[in-house]
């Protein structure tokens, strides 16, 4: 099988409990509740997710532990996101295989196996919409902070190598915002010119101009000051490359970050429909 479905997802702290979110917000929940029967459907053997969130200094990690299990209280914003429990399979199997592939890679790849490691709310809140009954393995991903775009991008050609040459069918998360240069006040948008920015990109995605969404991927980053600095991004485009079909479901704001939701299926998928 392969990659039955890749998802760009949100994870703004204030779509963590759905009686909090905000009007202009609903539509991100409204999406991924949509996404979420999609997979459904899919029955996915795996779900793997990079988050944002788990931001490693030099190494890239791969969480394999057999049972994610704990409580999250956000460090960042313990007002909004406190005392969240979750409880997802893992996929030790696959984590290792994963991890196998970067060292061939040659990249500084690390299995991550500790019961008491908590997720990040990257992690939690898209996958309390994706997958609400948490009974589809999750293998996550940290975005490394010494990797340039270029070693991410590389490394997300590796996992999707993995993924794609196996039997058993996936959905990937890449869990982060588009423009992310924060400022108080949930309700703003990003900056006109940061708009700009995102939908050009956008647009380079939806047209399958994927080489001119890689140019453009490390200017734009640094200007539109884009999550993670474009690693989930990077990350996206290596796994998935030129082989999906991507639609675009929604965009919405948060605290000055522009948020898309879009989602990507491969062509034998489509064909398969016609």
């Amino acid at each position: 099988m392969t990659i039955e479905l890749g998802i760009l997802a949100a994870h703004v702290p204030s779509i963590c409990h759905r009686e909090n979110v905000p009007d202009f917000q609903q539509d991100i929940v409204a999406k991924m509740d949509e996404i979420s029967k999609q997979i459904e459907e899919i029955k996915p053997d795996a779900v793997i997710l990079i988050s944002c969130h788990w931001q490693s200094t030099f190494h890239h990690y791969v969480d394999v532990s057999p049972r994610h299990n704990g409580i999250l209280t956000a460090f960042e914003c313990p007002d909004i996101i406190s005392d969240v429990a979750y409880d997802y399979p893992g996929d030790q199997q696959l984590g290792e295989e994963l991890v196998l592939a970067g060292k061939h890679a040659r990249l500084p790849v690390i299995a991550v196996n500790d019961p008491t490691y908590v997720w990040d709310y990257g992690t939690v809140v898209p996958l309390r919409y994706l997958v609400p009954n948490a009974d589809i393995p999750v293998v996550n991903l940290s975005i490394t902070m010494a990797a340039g775009l270029e070693e991410t991008y590389k490394w997300g050609q590796a996992i999707g190598e993995v993924l794609n040459n196996s039997d058993k069918k996936y959905v990937f998360v890449y869990s982060g915002a588009l423009a992310h240069n924060l400022v108080r006040g949930r309700h703003h948008m990003p900056t006109v010119s940061e708009q700009a920015l995102d939908k050009q990109f956008i647009d380079y995605i939806m047209n399958r101009n994927w080489d001119l969404a890689k140019e453009m991927l490390p200017q734009y980053a640094n200007v539109a000051g884009v999550e993670g600095g474009g690693r989930h991004l990077a990350m996206l485009l290596g796994t998935l490359e030129d082989r999906y079909k991507p639609s675009f479901l929604t965009y919405a704001q948060s605290s000055g970050s522009g948020n898309a939701i879009m989602t990507f299926e491969p062509e034998k998928a489509l064909q398969g429909s016609k």
